[in-house]
């Protein structure tokens, strides 16, 4: 498989300043340091909002620590609030130099808190932790990192408007159900706001809503209600992530309807989906470049290094990394980066599909 060697500017330009603030230190595995400055402490949040947890996220931060002379204890919280909160207490009791958190839902304030109280500075990662009202956020972690997340709602909600206007439709007057995700991920409200920003700039209002989550069946149960409220009528539908862009598939599917639907992850799913024609576009997030963003950061403070300061989100230090717009054309793309196997996207349904558009 071929292996890109492309990325982003702002994600490299960030990753370079961290090294470079960095020289004077003392290496993290020469045994200068103790060990539990030489521990760092990741929990991620599940296994079933995305595949890119385990898959991606795990292997990636445990070779950049290892790498690097450190060790990583990286835990899954299995979408078990009392779960994360359990490992975070054995990971603090063992001692941590760093801690990584991807939220989930709101688990990791109380986290952060316990860690910031041991002097242990906390990187939110993916997701931020924050505190104070949802109109009004605060970064409680010390640093975030993650993918421009407005960028991504951006994204997807040109891909809405794109595919109205590819279908003949007028998007001041069709109806789009916005399918977002669960408000309990801070990311939640910046996919949202970004999307609604481009749509409702073209016009778009939704004419359903239901509460979001981060769940293809329950995704599916609430779109196929909504869809029943319209009449079995919709024009396009934005969605949050492949995953519950998959859930709405099947609803559509069912109904023998093929609109525009949006979706981010680039999962194997969601590439089939694209390449088939049931989904407009996937935002590609590529993994790596935003572990290697937190490891280069993490690495940089267990060794006692203070890294410059970035662009700041909710008055925090943020580093962006930057997203990437998936159309049927640009799968090839994920797959050249190695973050997705042909083998396993050109199943029988969508051979045709790839040998179109060159996946291989």
């Amino acid at each position: 498989m071929k292996k890109s060697s492309w990325i982003p500017i702002t994600v490299a330009a960030a990753a370079t300043a961290l090294l470079l603030s960095g020289c004077s230190g003392s290496g993290g595995g020469s045994g200068s340091t103790s060990t539990t400055a030489q521990r760092a402490c990741v929990i991620l949040p599940d296994s079933a909002s995305s595949p890119r947890w385990e898959n991606g996220d795990r292997p990636a931060l445990d070779k950049a620590f290892t790498d690097a002379g450190f060790t990583a204890d990286i835990q899954n919280a299995q979408g078990d609030p009392n779960k994360y909160a359990t490992i975070a207490d054995q990971q603090l009791t063992k001692g941590c130099g760093v801690m990584i958190l991807v939220d989930y839902n709101g688990a990791a304030v109380a986290v952060t808190q316990k860690a910031q109280k041991q002097g242990i500075p906390v990187i939110a990662y993916d997701r931020p932790i924050t505190t104070g009202s949802a109109s009004a956020p605060s970064m409680l972690a010390d640093y975030y990192v993650s993918f421009d997340n407005t960028k991504v709602g951006a994204l997807e909600g040109q891909s809405i408007v794109d595919g109205l206007k590819a279908a003949g439709k007028d998007p001041k007057t069709a109806k789009v159900v916005y399918m977002g995700g669960d408000p309990t991920d801070g990311n939640a409200k910046l996919f949202h706001d970004g999307a609604v920003a481009v749509m409702s700039a073209a016009g778009i209002k939704p004419a359903a809503e239901p509460t979001g989550v981060w769940d293809g069946q329950k995704s599916a149960t609430n779109f196929e209600q909504a869809l029943t409220s319209l009449g079995g009528k919709v024009d396009a539908v934005w969605v949050a992530n492949d995953t519950n862009a998959a859930g709405v598939i099947t609803i559509l599917d069912k109904n023998g309807l093929k609109v525009p639907v949006s979706g981010q992850d680039a999962s194997t799913a969601g590439l089939q989906n694209v390449l088939l024609g049931k989904q407009t576009a996937t935002v590609y997030k590529p993994f790596k470049l935003e572990a290697d963003a937190a490891s280069t950061l993490a690495i940089s403070l267990l060794k006692g290094q203070k890294p410059p300061t970035q662009q700041q989100l909710y008055g925090k230090p943020f580093i962006a990394v930057t997203p990437i717009l998936i159309t049927p054309d640009k799968v090839e793309q994920v797959v050249t980066a190695g973050d997705a196997k042909a083998s396993d996207i050109c199943t029988a349904e969508v051979a045709a599909a790839c040998t179109k558009y060159g996946v291989k």
